[in-house]
């Protein structure tokens, strides 16, 4: 009896020092708050530049498949045609589509402006950042093919 009795003291002490109490827990939990509060917007303000970088690589794309439709046909799509005539051409000399994938958004979403002829170059290819409108700053900042 007296050995049975020992164990069940002993079974109970083991109970009450296994897992963690409700204080430990909240402790853990305001330092993970803390820590998020602190790398949070940093990583945020690099969701903006990568961005920025992705609207410029893929203008570069653009402007590589108008140079090769200016190759084959001799002359870049006219303003009306657009960015357009790169994925739906016609004509005898028209060798496309000359993006594999069909034309892109921008990173945010909107149609790339296409201007020809351009202010900057033969063509001019526009992203016109986070906001949708020519100007602004950061993220709101216009990307373009003469960049």
């Amino acid at each position: 009896m007296k050995k049975l009795l020992c164990n069940l003291v002993r079974a109970q002490r083991s109970m009450n020092t296994n897992g963690f109490s409700l204080i430990e827990l909240l402790i853990v939990m305001v330092i993970l708050g803390m820590l998020a509060s602190l790398v949070g917007p940093k990583m945020f303000g690099k969701l903006g530049m990568a961005k920025q970088k992705t609207a410029k690589t893929q203008i570069e794309m653009l402007m590589t498949a108008l140079d090769s439709y200016r190759l084959d046909i001799g002359k870049y799509p006219s303003g009306q045609d657009g960015l357009e005539a790169l994925v739906q051409g016609s004509g005898d000399k028209w060798q496309g589509p000359y993006l594999a994938k069909g034309l892109p958004k921008d990173p945010w979403g909107n149609d790339y402006h296409y201007q020809n002829p351009g202010e900057h170059g033969d063509v001019d290819i526009t992203s016109y950042g986070a906001d949708g409108q020519s100007g602004g700053d950061g993220e709101d900042a216009d990307v373009g093919s003469w960049q």
